[in-house]
């Protein structure tokens, strides 16, 4: 499913296989048609043809990520059908402990629940680490006031206390306006995590709009001149340009400061977790789990988030590898 929060990663993905293949004809030269078709028979014996089909669901913030790698996919084996619903993270497991996926994408750690239900069921899974994200509040971008938010006014704000929640409330400078809210649905890993650092386990403010479909935050906030909201950082990336990014504690969400930590504690891992006799038993699982791994770094960073080291996926290439022998 190809759509605005990937064209920036196709482009710079598909630009690279144009750019290699143009290389490949300059330097065949002035040899013909002849060299091609050497080359052409060469690559085709060296990349095997894998038949199949893969299912997946589960985190609509790592959604850009598998989505993108999947459209890339389709060109390198397009003999195997990759399909991913974005179910959020509690969806996605819920599937998977069901039997119905063979990976299942979190935007949070899986939960000890979660785990207890796949060993009952018989289910045996690797965790692969994908990428960081940094949860990004944002604002409307007619808000002039709100220029950053400490941790203690965020949970000020978002937890229900029984009043109607004023901008006044949170500081007696910024306007007698109430607030309009929208955040990830409850099924959400994003959630989860918010609720978890943020919330500390309370409820979430009575009038909040809930969604697991992010693009519906974006667009409740863009039409909501008193609204607040949070998602991953690659939703604010594909719509900075009409939406207000808040710091936190004074430190705002980038490439540096969510590698480093220190956009804290907003700051999270995401990740795809594999059904190990899937991997084991269907060539086109473990094709495409290896595949989203070598390129999981690339498409992160094309779609707005942060890359992990390379000894990081080498690793979890090795950990694919030995789910095999």
């Amino acid at each position: 499913m190809r759509n605005w929060k990937f064209a920036m990663a196709s482009t710079i993905l598909g630009s690279a296989l144009i750019l290699g293949a143009c290389g490949g004809t300059e330097e065949s030269g002035d040899t013909g048609s002849e060299t091609e078709e050497t080359g052409s028979d060469t690559a085709g014996e060296e990349e095997a043809v894998v038949e199949g089909s893969v299912i997946g669901d589960g985190s609509s913030t790592v959604a850009p990520i598998l989505e993108g790698i999947v459209e890339e996919y389709a060109g390198a084996q397009p003999d195997v059908q990759v399909t991913v619903g974005v179910s959020g993270t509690g969806g996605g497991f819920e599937k998977f402990i069901q039997g119905e996926t063979d990976f299942s994408n979190a935007s949070r750690p899986i939960k000890e629940e979660e785990a207890a239900a796949l060993e009952e069921a018989g289910i045996e899974y690797t965790e692969f680490l994908l990428a960081y994200d940094g949860l990004s509040v944002v604002v409307n971008q007619e808000n002039d006031f709100v220029d950053n938010l400490t941790v203690e006014q965020l949970k000020k704000l978002w937890v229900e206390d029984g009043t109607t929640k004023m901008w006044s409330d949170i500081d007696p400078e910024w306007p007698d306006e109430e607030i309009v809210f929208y955040a990830p649905g409850t099924a959400s890993g994003t959630y989860d995590y918010f609720n978890e650092v943020i919330l500390e386990e309370e409820d979430i403010v009575s009038s909040a709009t809930l969604s697991e479909d992010d693009n519906t935050l974006v667009q409740g906030i863009q039409g909501s001149p008193n609204s607040i909201g949070f998602f991953g950082y690659a939703y604010y990336i594909a719509n900075q340009d009409t939406l207000k990014l808040v710091p936190i504690e004074g430190i705002e969400p980038n490439t540096e400061t969510i590698e480093s930590g220190e956009y804290a504690p907003l700051s999270r891992p995401l990740f795809v977790y594999a059904k190990n006799s899937a991997i084991s038993e269907n060539e086109a699982a473990y094709d495409f789990m290896q595949y989203t791994i070598e390129n999981a770094g690339a498409m992160a960073e094309a779609v707005g988030y942060v890359a992990l080291n390379e000894e990081d996926y080498e690793a979890g290439l090795a950990d694919l590898e030995a789910l095999k022998e």
